[in-house]
């Protein structure tokens, strides 16, 4: 995996999973899905209502 490094020193993945227009319903499950799967940047933001 690829990885950039922040201003502050820290790596992060440069593939990360997104939520954006996933249901509350079925958020859970997709992002228990991707760490299982391997991703470790997950992209969520509080206006998507499903963090």
């Amino acid at each position: 995996m690829e990885f950039v490094t922040l201003r502050n020193g820290v790596k992060m993945p440069k593939l990360g999973y997104g939520v954006y227009q996933v249901s509350k319903e079925e958020c859970g499950r997709c992002v228990l899905d991707a760490l299982k799967v391997g991703y470790r940047h997950l992209d969520t933001a509080q206006s998507y209502f499903n963090e």
